[in-house]
C-alpha cells in the first residue's frame, strides 16, 4: 500500500508548448509498474486550454468545479460542467479547456503504452476555441 498525502506533491505549471493560458497541474497519481494509470488535477483559468493531442489507450476526465469546453476532432465544441465524465477513445484528437470567463478543474486519468501516455500536437486557435455548439 501507498498513500500520496495531500500537498506531498508539489504542483507544476502546464507548459506552453502543450497549453494556451495559465494551467497548473497538481499531481495524483502514477502507478508503479506493471500497472500504467496515471492521474492528475488540473486547473485551467479562464479561455486556458490544452494543445490538440492523442492518448494511445484512451483518456477519462472527471470534471471537479468550474465550467468547460472539450472538442474532438471534426465534431462540436461541448460545454462541460461539475459531474460530466468526457471519454476520449484511443487515438481520437481531442483538445480540452476552460471556458472563456470561468475557470475549471478536471482530474485526467490515462494510462500509458510503452511509457507515453500523450501525443502533443498544434495549438487550439483562438477560432476553433471560440466556436460553440448549441448543446447546453
Amino acid at each position: 500500500m501507498n498513500i500520496k498525502r495531500s500537498g506531498s506533491q508539489p504542483s507544476g505549471k502546464g507548459p506552453a508548448d502543450w497549453f494556451t493560458g495559465t494551467v497548473r497541474i497538481d499531481p495524483l497519481f502514477d502507478a508503479p509498474d506493471p500497472a500504467r494509470v496515471a492521474g492528475a488535477s488540473v486547473t485551467f483559468e479562464p479561455g486556458a486550454r490544452t494543445a490538440w493531442h492523442t492518448h494511445p489507450l484512451g483518456q477519462t476526465l472527471i470534471v471537479t468545479a468550474g465550467a468547460g469546453r472539450v472538442q474532438r476532432w471534426g465534431g462540436p465544441v461541448e460545454e462541460i460542467r461539475p459531474g460530466d465524465v468526457v471519454w476520449f477513445p484511443p487515438g481520437e484528437k481531442h483538445w480540452h479547456g476552460a471556458a472563456p470567463t470561468t475557470a475549471l478543474t478536471h482530474i485526467a486519468i490515462q494510462e500509458k503504452l510503452n511509457g507515453k501516455a500523450v501525443e502533443w500536437m498544434e495549438h487550439v486557435t483562438d477560432e476553433q476555441y471560440e466556436t460553440r455548439s448549441n448543446a447546453k
